[in-house]
């Protein structure tokens, strides 16, 4: 079943799917027309998901779902990644590498591996400021509070001084 994100708890699990590159006006309206989708037909055994999604900076394809309503399932989450895997087909994108860094130069979005990110912060190219994106968090309050942050506040401080 699907729900708009917002209005999905703040508990729900979430998956982040960073793509290489921006999506077009017209593969965002193809792409959003896909997830409507696949979302209000997506089930665990047979009984329906209430889940949403959002799509950001043209970029991020954030999957939401509420485990309290139903949870996901191996099947449930193989069906997700495989419908993840078609848009990679479709669309010539990679959404699926987690070896590669998002973080904010200005208003651009850039993406690079990660050895190029670690590079760059060697270099001072980019500091513990530089905004990223953790795409390892976990539920929608994580998402909405700790997803865009300075690099000093996520994984990526390894790498920055």
């Amino acid at each position: 079943m699907l729900v708009p994100f917002e209005n999905l708890p703040d508990s729900s699990r979430v998956w982040i799917y960073q793509a290489n590159r921006s999506f077009t006006t017209e593969e965002l309206e193809e792409i959003q027309s896909r997830l409507d989708q696949f979302v209000t037909q997506w089930t665990a055994h047979g009984a329906d998901l209430q889940a949403g999604y959002l799509i950001k900076y043209k970029r991020f394809i954030i999957l939401a779902l509420d485990q309290e309503k139903n949870a996901a399932t191996g099947c449930s989450i193989d069906a997700s990644v495989h419908f993840i895997q078609q848009l990679e087909k479709e669309f010539n994108v990679d959404l699926l590498d987690k070896m590669n860094v998002s973080y904010k130069q200005g208003e651009f979005i850039a993406y690079k591996t990660l050895s190029d990110f670690r590079k760059m912060a060697k270099e001072k190219a980019v500091s513990s400021k530089t905004i990223v994106f953790n795409n390892l968090v976990n539920n929608k309050a994580e998402f909405l509070s700790d997803w865009e942050v300075p690099a000093s506040e996520s994984w990526h401080k390894r790498f920055v001084s």
